[in-house]
């Protein structure tokens, strides 16, 4: 990239304006690497990525309580997700989460969590249809797309360090943040139906019950009032999206 754009995308991205009185204290050396910084977030490799969803995944099953293996919660998650360890060309590792909150979560490396206060709710067949959903938003790229959007505006903020042109790690203090702009962000509308969409075609295939998505869903909508419903918060209009999958039950 020319210099002086690159300096101008750097300023610009940082809150600097490029006629603001303060311009000359700038350190243009700096300005320029948090440009080159901006720019290497623009154009990461896959691989890059999953290293960054594999330390954010580390650290987000650091700061929960995961059932062990052989507890109750996690034999059931054993049995729901049997065959599943790859699926639709996707590597995915699932745990559960010790918590009453009714929530679940994916990342673009695989990562799946289903937390307890959920399972508790649902039936194996709608914890399944979660489980399409979560998968289904893997699959759209709509994490991966989330991650690279969020780099690129903490780049500058040192979120991300790099040298060598390869990709550096996360800084420990940024991975919480991270994680709540890149996964706990509300999905729009259109992602959260490609996602719904993409659980019913993985419950007719796996031969599950088509029928959970919508109660499910109908599940989610009676709880809307409640504090425990997290999943509401990142995942909208349960009511809507239950009539939706109605019309494609029998389809």
């Amino acid at each position: 990239m020319e210099r002086r754009k690159l300096i101008t995308l750097a300023a610009l991205a940082s809150g600097v304006s490029a006629v603001s009185p303060v311009w000359a204290a700038v350190d243009f050396g700096k300005v320029l690497q948090a440009g080159a910084d901006l720019g290497k977030s623009e154009s990461l490799k896959d691989e890059d990525l999953k290293k960054y969803f594999d330390q954010m995944s580390a650290d987000m099953d650091r700061r929960n309580k995961v059932a062990p293996a052989g507890s109750p919660y996690a034999s059931r998650l054993a049995t729901l997700t049997s065959g599943l360890a790859r699926y639709d060309g996707l590597a995915l590792n699932y745990k559960v989460y010790m918590t009453p909150q009714i929530n679940a979560f994916a990342m673009a490396n695989g990562t799946v969590r289903i937390y307890s206060g959920l399972m508790d709710k649902f039936t194996d067949d709608e914890v399944r249809y979660v489980i399409g959903h979560e998968i289904g938003h893997v699959k759209a790229g709509h994490t991966k797309a989330r991650m690279q959007t969020a780099l690129r505006t903490s780049a500058l903020r040192n979120a991300v360090g790099a040298a060598g042109g390869t990709a550096g790690a996360i800084a420990d203090s940024q991975l919480g943040a991270l994680f709540e702009q890149v996964i706990k962000s509300q999905h729009s509308q259109k992602n959260e139906h490609e996602a719904d969409d993409y659980s019913m075609r993985f419950m007719k295939k796996n031969k599950y019950a088509p029928q959970a998505c919508v109660t499910a869903l109908e599940k989610l909508a009676a709880m809307s009032g409640g504090g425990d419903a997290h999943w509401l918060s990142t995942h909208p209009a349960p009511k809507d999206r239950a009539q939706r999958m109605k019309s494609q039950v029998t389809a």
